[in-house]
């Protein structure tokens, strides 16, 4: 999916507000002042709207006569849209919140994945070991690059819940993927992480050959095993992430205006 800052003012506009609701910057509750913000971003009333109306969609904010525009509770957003999982975790910081959220998320996967990976050992097909294979060789091609890392860790899940053959959970990958990239970028940049080849071999060994309970028993202990890296890396997260949003962020709506 295109991050909303790929696609000019609009898109900007749209992660700006977002990370300032999810950062707390605009707290719940709060009336939003269109002209103000209008002013401060120098982006047309209409352009604002029409920003506001994505994050409407997501239930961050909602509009009453009387009222205005304003910021929903938390418990209205919805957390498991692909957009605002990543908001959350993006900014180069954690707050309590986020922690939290990874927490929710590594208990999700520990719900999830075990059960997946028994359908991926009775269903997969050789097109699934192919991009399981391929997903381990570039895991092994690690050589300090964090992003890789991620990026092959991330190719291995999308490859095993493919392998279910199930329309639903393969969409599971919306709501992983997100907190399993946060967490990797976390716990790459660590020198002190365990090597990942192994624990996710022992799962590839065991879809390979078939064996349900092999394969759930491998993505418990490789679950455990990334738990321990993030618990290891402890506080070092608020070095990792995106570039935070900070008082450049109208200036960076503005510069995307003049390109």
């Amino acid at each position: 999916m295109t991050p909303y800052a790929r696609r000019g003012v609009h898109g900007q506009t749209v992660e700006l507000l977002a990370r300032r609701i999810l950062g707390g910057e605009i707290p719940e509750g709060a009336t939003l002042d269109l002209v103000a913000l209008q002013s401060e971003l120098d982006v047309s009333l209409t352009a604002l709207r029409e920003s506001l109306k994505v994050l409407a969609a997501k239930g961050m904010v909602d509009a009453r006569q009387r009222r205005g525009t304003f910021v929903r509770t938390r418990a209205e957003w919805n957390l498991l849209d692909a957009d605002v999982l990543r908001w959350q975790f993006e900014g180069g910081r954690t707050n309590a919140s986020d922690r939290a959220l990874l927490h929710n998320l590594a208990e999700v996967r520990a719900i999830i994945e075990p059960a997946a990976v028994r359908l991926a050992a009775e269903r997969r097909t050789d097109e699934d070991l192919a991009a399981l294979d391929a997903a381990i060789e570039a895991m092994g091609e690690r050589d300090g690059d964090a992003a890789h890392a991620v990026e092959s860790d991330l190719a291995f899940h999308r490859a095993l819940l493919s392998a279910t053959h199930n329309e639903l959970l393969e969409r599971m990958e919306m709501v992983i993927e997100s907190g399993l990239a946060h967490r990797d970028r976390i716990v790459h940049s660590s020198p002190h992480s365990e090597d990942p080849v192994p624990a996710h071999r022992a799962v590839l060994d065991a879809v390979r050959d078939r064996d349900p309970g092999a394969a759930e028993a491998a993505m418990r202990a490789l679950l455990d095993q990334a738990g321990r890296d993030l618990d290891r890396v402890g506080d070092s997260d608020s070095d990792s992430g995106a570039d935070s949003v900070s008082d450049s962020d109208s200036a960076s709506v503005e510069g995307s205006r003049s390109q």
